[in-house]
């Protein structure tokens, strides 16, 4: 009777996935997430392109020929890319010392970790302004020194540090939840270091995630205006970012040229999420392998 259960339950499941209402609700939930996707995604994405090149490339001509506008963007590609680096090195420690390690206060810290997600990007503009502003005991005591964050390109790197970090710590944590500790315990038995066991047999399988997650971060740094608008000062040549200078376009009624230039920031940002997800599906061929 068993076998026989068994034998029927696949038909059973065939014959189910053949029936009209199920092929007919299966069919509605796909049109209702492609119909929101288009909605909020693509329709957006393709009035943006629309609107910046409907001449041709003369809004585009335009809006670079303007002072400052390369350097806004040469700013930002060469922040973003820092902050990429250095989260990618820092943020792999840190999920590394939420997961391996276990002392007083690691959830409190793991907690820490996401608060750039529940803030909103201009309340951690002011609060960078508030502990390195030269009217601060720290800012001021910087600035003595020759030290200048808040206006300066060392504050934009601040503030995307800030804003990026969990888009690492979260890209990398889950893998290392999946490593086996015993492969660590067994290469220290064998003599190896902290930092050899790291680089010899973690950092492989983790290479994927860490790169997914700077790349994520250089992302999000390219797109960045809440905390930057506050602590960059928005000077053109020296502080302004591409972001910002597209909403000083938006505000001088240049919509057509802040439409060009913030294609090509989209462009970028998509083929970025696009090597992001084959760098996340290959980590995960990986564990299931």
């Amino acid at each position: 009777m068993a076998s026989q259960t068994v034998e029927r339950s696949p038909r059973l499941a065939g014959h189910a996935r053949h029936q009209p209402g199920a092929a007919l609700g299966r069919y509605t939930l796909r049109g209702i997430a492609l119909l929101y996707l288009g909605l909020f995604i693509m329709l957006p994405v393709a009035a943006v392109i629309q609107s910046g090149f409907a001449h041709g490339l003369s809004d585009l001509r335009d809006a670079l020929s303007t002072f400052g506008a390369w350097e806004a963007i040469r700013l930002t590609l060469v922040v973003a890319a820092l902050t990429a680096i250095i989260n990618a090195i820092l943020g792999t420690l840190l999920a590394y010392v939420l997961v391996r390690m276990r002392f007083r206060g690691r959830e409190v810290l793991a907690t820490v970790v996401d608060l750039p997600f529940a803030i909103p990007t201009l309340v951690a503009g002011v609060m960078l302004v508030a502990l390195y502003g030269p009217n601060s005991p720290v800012g001021g005591f910087l600035e003595g020194h020759g030290i200048h964050i808040i206006f300066a390109q060392l504050g934009i790197l601040l503030a995307l540090l800030f804003v990026t970090l969990p888009l690492v710590v979260r890209s990398v944590q889950p893998v290392l939840l999946e490593l086996d500790p015993a492969e660590e315990e067994a290469a220290r038995v064998l003599g190896a270091g902290r930092w050899t066991t790291f680089r010899k047999v973690m950092l492989p399988a983790l290479r994927p995630a860490v790169a997914a997650g700077a790349l994520l971060a250089f992302a999000r740094g390219l797109g960045e205006f809440g905390a930057v608008v506050i602590v960059s000062g928005n000077i053109p040549g020296r502080t302004l970012t591409a972001p910002v200078f597209i909403f000083q376009l938006t505000s001088q009624l240049q919509y057509a040229q802040a439409a060009a230039v913030s294609s090509l920031l989209f462009a970028l940002s998509f083929v970025l999420v696009l090597v992001t997800e084959r760098l996340v599906s290959r980590t995960t061929e990986v564990f299931w392998a």
